[in-house]
């Protein structure tokens, strides 16, 4: 029996850049518009700046603009919401991102409700989280994003009529991936941690979704013949006696490619397109706030 597909999220993340780097310059050459990418760091954990570096690196790749802020883990909320308020009204700017985790005395809350939703490329913002909702346009969280553009690539781009499973219930990755999957006609279903028979439920998807920060969680067993597996799990683990550690999914790579059709990997899989739907977001917004309608994404 051959194995599953492995989906290769960096070779299709570098693809979307070079679209996105195409549709920033025909931005600058027929409305004389550069997109700008505003990312805000608070302290300094170490994830997080080389997270920022990461985007500071992309974003002038793509030909953007980027402004980082980086401020000290004792700046007050304060001190962050007026950052944020200067960056509303700064026409440069045109996608403000906010780096989580915030330290301890910063409600995070309240500092992404201040972000204009029309520069939440993030797509965190209360009202862009309803737009989805509902239907409407707005801007989408990136790491969902990213993941409908993988599964739509191994499905040819319709995905009417499947059945999908997205275990996790997050506002970040559970919540907006489903609405994603229920716009493009699919019949979602959403598990959680009390959910019973899970393995059940996942074993009729056609599409499965992982994003419930449990290591190797979904085995062979749980999976229907030919499924498209996304794992957005990222669960570091010891993996020697020496303490040397390993990232893993949510999914057992090993097991599931005996049965599913198409599996993404960890790491190497959702984690690229992140930064890559990031910055399609960022053009997205620069089209929006300038009154100039966005250009279509064909990767």
């Amino acid at each position: 029996m051959a194995e599953a597909k492995r989906i290769d999220g960096r070779v299709f993340a570098e693809k979307l850049r070079d679209v996105v780097a195409n549709q920033v310059r025909t931005l600058k050459d027929l409305h004389g518009l550069t997109p700008g990418l505003a990312v805000v760091l608070v302290g300094n954990d170490p994830a997080s700046e080389i997270y920022v570096r990461n985007k500071h690196k992309m974003t002038t790749y793509a030909g953007m603009k980027s402004f980082e802020h980086k401020l000290p883990a004792e700046t007050t909320q304060k001190e962050l919401l007026t950052l944020i308020e200067g960056l509303n009204s700064d026409p440069d700017v045109h996608g403000i991102l906010v780096q989580l985790p915030l330290p301890d005395h910063i409600d995070e809350q309240a500092v992404l409700a201040a972000i204009d939703p029309a520069k939440d490329v993030d797509g965190f913002h209360v009202v862009n989280a309803g737009k989805l909702a509902t239907g409407a346009d707005g801007l989408v969280p990136c790491t969902p994003l990213g993941c409908l553009l993988l599964i739509k690539e191994q499905l040819g781009g319709d995905l009417s009529g499947k059945r999908a499973i997205v275990i996790g219930r997050s506002n970040i990755v559970g919540k907006p991936m489903a609405a994603m999957l229920l716009r493009e006609n699919c019949t979602v279903t959403i598990a959680h941690s009390r959910t019973q028979g899970l393995a059940e439920e996942c074993a009729r998807a056609d599409i499965l979704v992982a994003a419930v920060g449990r290591a190797k969680m979904v085995k062979e067993n749980w999976v229907k013949k030919g499924a498209i597996i996304i794992d957005v799990g990222m669960n570091r683990l010891t993996a020697d006696a020496d303490g040397n550690s390993k990232l893993t999914g949510d999914v057992d790579y090993d097991d599931v490619k005996k049965t599913a059709g198409a599996v993404t990997p960890v790491p190497g899989g959702v984690g690229p397109m992140t930064i890559a739907c990031l910055l399609k977001n960022t053009v997205t917004a620069a089209c929006g706030l300038n009154g100039i309608e966005a250009p279509q994404t064909n990767v």
